[in-house]
């Protein structure tokens, strides 16, 4: 997971109350009985669909916050509402203070260009022009001259990883290295947040775990505060400092990975997530014990944050439990039959125990 650089003031976006129906006359549906009716019961009686439900959430500066649910939830409706590729029936997105869903054409313009920006699935590169025009491409549009643009634009391309690729045509890139050139793209505008909406689900395993580390390096090096949608458990566990998951519309639980893992909010949700490794998620802290009778206390110290992945070698190695440390004292202690009995406890989740 990342780390988030969150403020104590105004957050990056704000989020309420927002709706998106659509069908005939979807503007009369909000605020009326009909807009509690369970999805089936709402299309046969008024032939609308709600694809987004009184969804609220705030997005710390800094922060990566994930969207996340199965096909047809309503998280990619959601991200084009936030953007404006879609006008939402009601509610309010504020991003840098700024409710987008009243801004003008214009307004609207200035804030894709310099506010925020938008990665997709499909690459959408010009095919007939070089890396380094596609990326400078925002800055064209902008007014930049040619030479500042193209400057601004190597910057980006080496902060990506594609040093050498400049004068390469998308066709000649693989579809990891075209998604890097959609990183850079969206880069090249140094934007306060980015969007970005199931970027990776198109590429092979290896290539998608690969720019889910990039997306993690990028994050660390320059802080931007992303909203990244999945499908994908695992990916959205792994780069989300904050997850919502969405059913039918509505987002059903919002927290931290450890949040969702040890409080799920109701069935779905623990079914949801019943195929992650607790070990990958949870962290010592949430594991530690008191001393039992017969154990030494001098086992080495390890952090309470740590996730109980990243100690399991360093536990397993040592003859005594180690001890969770936490603000300098022991919070706790830790031993290979505790790991052992998590990771059986998973493995029984996996065959349906």
């Amino acid at each position: 997971m990342t780390t988030a650089t969150t403020t104590t003031g105004a957050p990056a976006i704000s989020v309420r109350n927002l709706w998106k129906v659509f069908g005939p006359q979807a503007d009369k549906i909000v605020g009326t009985p009909y807009a509690d009716l369970p999805r089936d019961e709402l299309l046969a009686d008024t032939g609308c669909t709600a694809a987004v439900r009184d969804v609220s959430f705030d997005v710390a500066e800094g922060e990566v916050f994930v969207v996340m649910g199965l096909s047809g939830s309503g998280k990619s409706t959601l991200v084009r509402c936030l953007t404006r590729l879609v006008d939402a029936t009601a509610g309010e997105v504020i991003i840098e203070g700024e409710d987008i869903l009243k801004a003008n054409d214009k307004q609207l313009r200035h804030l894709r260009r310099t506010e925020f920006s938008m990665v997709f699935q499909h690459f959408g590169l010009l095919p007939h022009r070089k890396v380094i025009d596609n990326v400078a491409y925002p800055l064209e549009i902008q007014g930049v001259k040619k030479e500042d643009r193209y400057s601004r634009a190597e910057e980006v391309i080496q902060l990506v990883g594609l040093a050498g690729y400049a004068n390469s045509y998308p066709e000649q890139l693989s579809g990891g290295m075209q998604q890097r050139v959609g990183l850079a793209r969206a880069l090249v505008v140094d934007p306060d947040v980015m969007f970005l909406d199931e970027p990776f689900s198109a590429l092979d395993p290896l290539i998608r775990r690969d720019m889910q580390d990039e997306v993690i390096r990028l994050h660390r090096e320059l802080g931007k505060t992303m909203v990244f949608i999945t499908h994908d458990l695992s990916e959205a566990m792994k780069l989300g400092d904050r997850i919502a998951i969405m059913r039918d519309g509505a987002v059903v639980q919002m927290g931290t990975a450890m949040d969702l893992v040890l409080h799920p909010a109701d069935a779905y949700v623990e079914d949801f997530l019943r195929d992650i490794p607790k070990s990958h998620v949870l962290t010592l802290e949430t594991i530690a014990r008191p001393l039992r009778a017969g154990e030494a206390g001098d086992g080495p110290a390890v952090p309470g944050d740590m996730i109980i992945k990243e100690a399991t070698h360093q536990i397993i190695a040592s003859v005594a439990p180690v001890r969770v440390m936490r603000d300098g004292a022991v919070a706790g202690y830790v031993g290979s039959d505790d790991v052992l009995t998590l990771i059986a406890g998973d493995r029984d989740s996996e065959l349906g125990d």
